[in-house]
């Protein structure tokens, strides 16, 4: 096991990461910004060690790949966690910390430089058996091959950005005027945003779900599924709820593409914690979309039904170890569902809103709280504004549910306002409750 690893990022990540490396007995060693020095976040005195990156920007900082290399090294460590956001997927990052003799905790360069790409994610996918949205075999070379391919797809169909992320780069269309007329837009938006204007098209399904399978692998040929997430409680594309197992999935359709997604995961020779992320089309099918080469913000609803610790694992494996559990071992026991609780003001689109969190305590039975606050910590306002995580755990769906709103109700949060309130409303909403939702049903609730 490695003595010292360098956390490469900030926040509830960087403490549940310190967290996973002392019950190892892993030294922790955390490098920040000016931003967060100041701001005593509680799990930096765990740390063995803290340096600061620079200035609070995280140009300056958190993505200078140089300085954080820098960091690692002079503190001797010899292994480094990206966490997720920040440097997490980026393969020039990964491929650095390797020429510097620093292992890199997660997948190869390679693969991550493949998998961060939708199209030689999609041709990878063909190429082990995964399902795929119908649509383009490569890039669109120009408009009137797109206006081609959506004919021969049916409309309504979506173009995508190859680098997009976020929602960027997306323009759904129903006409080849809309084509011809999205066609320059999306990829001037993918050029200003990625640096990278390439589009290709896919089939646009309406009323869609957003599911994941987490899978794990250890580098080898050898790989597991941690079974689904359900992640359709969306807003402008990004996540604000999930759970697990999903209540729109069959038990012969777990087992029929997580088999699937730790298939591929095994044949492209994945380390690590991984995401196969999935559209289910009305129909019930589906889609691959991408694969998420780190682990994911929602991770702690498969740790909760499957009982196990996937930070932990990712440092053993990383070590050098063999997978902590067989695909047989893995079962499902009750629900959990997760909430990320934003410094956000829900009733004004959404306005971040830093500043000092007076007061911070959230508990209940059954609930787990990811977070990197206590009282009078501090929100800068030059990062992203998750508070907390939290996440509930009963013997099924219902119970769940009851206790995540019986939490929440309780929740002492005093200071910036939240997305806590909105969270209320989504688990007593009749849909949520009876597992009606797709990836729009917020956003009409919310125009609504």
């Amino acid at each position: 096991m490695f003595h010292r690893v360098f956390i490469a990022n900030r926040g509830e990540v960087a403490a549940r990461m310190v967290r996973a490396c002392r019950e190892l007995g892993i030294e922790p060693v955390c490098g920040v910004s000016e931003a967060d020095a100041a701001a005593k976040f509680p799990y930096l005195d765990q740390a063995a060690e803290v340096v600061c990156l620079g200035p609070s920007s995280a140009s300056e900082s958190y993505l200078h790949m140089e300085r954080v290399i820098q960091a690692a090294k002079q503190t001797n460590c010899s292994a480094l966690h990206p966490g997720w956001g920040f440097l997490a997927e980026n393969a020039n990052f990964a491929a650095l910390c390797k020429q510097h003799g620093i292992v890199f905790i997660g997948p190869s360069a390679s693969l991550m430089d493949k998998m961060g790409l939708k199209l030689p994610a999609r041709a990878a996918a063909r190429e082990v058996g995964l399902p795929v949205v119908p649509g383009s075999l490569g890039s669109l070379e120009n408009v009137d091959e797109a206006v081609r391919v959506a004919e021969e797809v049916g409309y309504p169909i979506a173009l995508k950005a190859d680098a997009g992320g976020g929602g960027r780069g997306i323009r759904r269309c129903e006409t080849e005027a809309e084509v011809r007329t999205a066609f320059v837009e999306a990829s001037r938006e993918a050029a200003s945003a990625f640096g990278n204007a390439t589009l290709y098209l896919e089939k646009y399904l309406e009323g869609g779900r957003h599911i994941e399978f987490q899978v794990f692998g250890d580098g080898r040929g050898n790989a597991v599924h941690l079974f689904e997430r359900e992640c359709s409680v969306q807003r402008r594309h990004q996540k604000l709820i999930e759970e697990s197992p999903s209540p729109a999935i069959t038990p012969e359709q777990r087992e029929h593409y997580g088999e699937l997604s730790a298939r591929a995961t095994a044949a492209w020779k994945y380390s690590g914690a991984g995401t196969m992320e999935y559209l289910m089309a009305p129909s019930g099918e589906l889609y691959f979309l991408e694969m998420n080469t780190r682990l994911q913000v929602e991770h702690p609803v498969t740790e909760l039904v499957t009982g196990t610790d996937l930070a932990q694992a990712q440092f053993r494996v990383a070590a050098g170890q063999d997978l902590p559990w067989s695909q047989e071992e893995l079962q499902i026991q009750g629900h959990a569902i997760e909430v990320r609780i934003n410094a956000e003001d829900s009733t004004d689109n959404f306005r971040p809103c830093p500043g000092t969190v007076k007061q911070f305590q959230i508990q209940g039975e059954g609930i787990r709280v990811d977070t990197h606050l206590v009282d009078e910590s501090v929100i800068p306002p030059f990062y992203d504004s998750l508070m907390a995580k939290v996440i509930a755990h009963g013997g099924n769906r219902k119970e769940a549910i009851q206790r995540l709103d019986s939490a929440l109700e309780s929740a002492r949060i005093d200071g910036p306002p939240t997305t806590s309130p909105l969270h209320r409303k989504v688990l007593a909403h009749e849909d949520f409750q009876a597992g009606d939702y797709d990836t729009l049903w917020l956003s009409r609730l919310l125009d609504a």
